[in-house]
């Protein structure tokens, strides 16, 4: 028996529709084009939105879908369930744009948003640095106030959207003998003197998202463009974490469902040994043991994408929702693509795409090591 889902509304199931349409014509015919490229084009963001793919839950009065996390969800399912990588839509809609949303004055607002949800301009947020990862009590790039501006100097790395970028979400120091209680968050536009790229960054698999180095040389920039109060930034990153790594399991969910019924149909066809791979009862123990996994992490995101729109999800929830169903498609893929053979080694097959692309899922977002603390310290 199938799972009845109930978390999703009519118009959220209409949605997916709409995104399954788009990521197949605009998006899946692009993939090798953008995987060389080491970007998505620019186009394409436009065209998304256009066709309201984009800040599904930022408010119609400033450009976007006013929706709520439920289409946010539908959109990471609908790109996970059709084999296209890469994209960073998820990133610029329902990580980045919600701080301008949430912290932004009206002026803020009306200022970037607009061109945020058309796809005009595209955000990338800078934490991790060359030195300290993510830890931001180790952060370096400061902002020194001189009247009416910040000075900005510093680096960051492994910046998603990176090359992309038209507008960056940086957290660094405004005061830093303080520690994590030094921190802000500051908009800077690519456009300003002293900001320059660095490479892109060559990484494992993901090669359509493009990631690079950022570096910010006495860049100055109004003081109007901090967002929120002044080192109350680590505070405002905390508070938004939960989403994104919410957003992380709801697309594992989905990407598990998918390769296992690309598996269950190519095991069912391959021959081996004058039988198919199906036959052999290892084969069959593998897959139900898979099935369950898949079953059991459906109903737990489901359960917290209902929680998370009724504004109950917890960070512990949160870490438990990406733990369980990361680690979970991670040894449901190594095994599916035991099961392939030598063709799961074949990038041209979803399922080794999908072996190279996943496992920063374990890592981005707060590795597996981060959320299995954060979930002992509610014990």
């Amino acid at each position: 028996m199938e799972i009845q889902r109930k978390v999703y509304r009519e118009d959220h199931e209409q949605f997916r529709d709409t995104a399954q349409r788009f990521f197949e014509r605009e998006c899946l015919p692009r993939q090798a084009d953008w995987d060389r490229a080491g970007r998505v084009d620019r186009e394409t963001w436009r065209k998304a939105g256009r066709e309201g793919l984009l800040c599904t839950s930022i408010p119609v009065e400033y450009g976007g879908g006013g929706g709520d996390f439920g289409h946010a969800a539908v959109l990471a399912e609908a790109q996970s369930s059709c084999g296209v990588s890469g994209l960073g839509f998820g990133l610029h809609s329902e990580i980045i744009a919600p701080y301008i949303l949430r912290l932004g004055t009206e002026e803020q607002k009306r200022k970037w948003l607009p061109a945020i949800c058309a796809g005009e301009s595209i955000l990338a947020i800078a934490m991790s640095e060359p030195s300290g990862g993510s830890d931001l009590k180790a952060m370096r790039t400061s902002a020194r106030r001189e009247g009416d501006e910040y000075v900005i100097n510093g680096a960051k790395t492994f910046i998603s959207n990176g090359l992309n970028c038209d507008l960056i979400l940086l957290a660094c120091k405004t005061d830093p003998q303080a520690g994590a209680k030094g921190v802000s968050l500051i908009l800077v536009e690519a456009e300003r003197a002293g900001f320059r790229r660095g490479r892109k960054l060559e990484k494992v698999g993901l090669h359509a998202a493009d990631t690079a180095e950022l570096f910010f040389d006495d860049v100055r920039v109004p003081v109007g463009n901090l967002l929120g109060e002044e080192n109350q930034g680590f505070k405002y990153l905390m508070q938004e974490l939960a989403q994104e790594r919410l957003l992380m399991a709801v697309a594992a969910a989905s990407k598990l469902e998918w390769l296992l019924g690309l598996t269950i149909e190519y095991v069912k066809q391959r021959k081996a040994f004058d039988q198919t791979v199906w036959d052999f009862q290892n084969t069959k123990f593998k897959l139900a043991d898979i099935k369950a996994q898949a079953v059991a992490t459906r109903l737990l995101v489901d359960h917290y994408i209902g929680e998370h729109m009724a504004r109950k999800l917890t960070l512990q929830e949160a870490a438990i929702a990406k733990l369980y169903s990361t680690e979970a498609m991670w040894k449901a893929v190594d095994d599916m693509v035991q099961m392939h053979g030598g063709y799961g080694y074949m990038v041209e097959y979803p399922i080794a795409r999908a072996f190279i692309d996943l496992r920063y899922q374990r890592i981005a977002g707060g590795a597996s090591e981060v959320m299995r603390e954060l979930i002992a310290r509610k014990l």
